[in-house]
């Protein structure tokens, strides 16, 4: 285990790696503003797209440059991904539970890190990807096993407790001690940002859970879907324009967000 934590430390000094996983919190920050902007383009009528990552790497796609691009942002991200899995062996909490919370944070946000590289390599390889359409797949999967429903409960149970979290972290400004911020109107700035970010996404996320929990009440696994799915659901709601307009603002707030991250996280 020590040689481990050796080799995540000799990771987290290197230069290049800290640079590398800066730029990808700037990629983060791209994806969430375009994924803000299609879900604003729902409200107008616009019909941007799929507000979700793979719609967001379909518009960069389409870019110029747009399949090098997509390179990078893979790469990018999994550089990110393995400064969270370094984080992870790293943590030392004295709090045995506490210690092993923070890991299981670190290792998840790792693993949606790899997904959305993972999506990144698709669509740079010519692929497309449909979180929709995966999230009924994996729906139906699941309905189709013996304790399929409990299981799908649980995953929905687990998406939607992630959106909760995001919306305490932004609530409770917990991601400050991650930062080093700036003095005056900057600071509070970025705080802002942060905090608007973390709700508007944790309200996003937690809905894609509550879909998970509909499809599995309802057994019926085309109830389920991603983050599109869930955008459009907040759209069909009383006031849901309003709802969706504030949430998209907020997405794209998240992203300004990611780009002052990327030049205070402490690393």
């Amino acid at each position: 285990m020590s040689g481990v934590r050796s080799a995540a430390r000799a990771a987290q000094d290197s230069t290049g790696f800290r640079v590398t996983a800066r730029i990808g919190y700037v990629v983060l920050g791209i994806l969430h503003i375009v994924i803000g902007l299609i879900a604003i383009s729902f409200v107008s009528g616009g019909g941007g797209g799929e507000a979700d990552q793979g719609g967001a790497m379909e518009q960069i796609q389409n870019a110029p440059m747009g399949v090098l691009l997509l390179w990078l942002i893979a790469l990018t991200l999994f550089a990110l991904a393995l400064s969270q899995i370094a984080e992870a062996f790293l943590e030392r909490n004295p709090d045995s539970k506490r210690k092993w919370g923070y890991r299981l944070k670190y290792l998840g946000t790792a693993a949606i890190y790899i997904a959305l590289a993972a999506t990144a390599l698709v669509y740079a390889l010519g692929g497309r990807s449909d979180s929709s359409e995966s999230s009924q797949s994996f729906s139906a999967q699941l309905l189709a096993t013996p304790a399929g429903v409990v299981l799908l409960v649980l995953v929905g149970l687990l998406v939607t407790g992630i959106g909760v979290a995001f919306i305490v972290r932004g609530a409770t400004r917990a991601f400050e001690k991650h930062l080093d911020l700036p003095n005056g109107k900057a600071g509070k700035g970025i705080v802002t940002f942060g905090v608007c970010g973390y709700v508007a996404k944790g309200i996003a996320i937690a809905v894609t859970g509550i879909l998970f929990l509909v499809a599995a009440l309802t057994r019926d696994p085309e109830t389920a879907g991603g983050l599109d799915a869930a955008l459009h659901s907040l759209a069909g709601l009383p006031f849901g324009a309003l709802i969706l307009w504030v949430v998209g603002a907020g997405l794209i707030l998240y992203g300004l967000f990611c780009f002052a991250r990327a030049a205070f996280a402490r690393m």
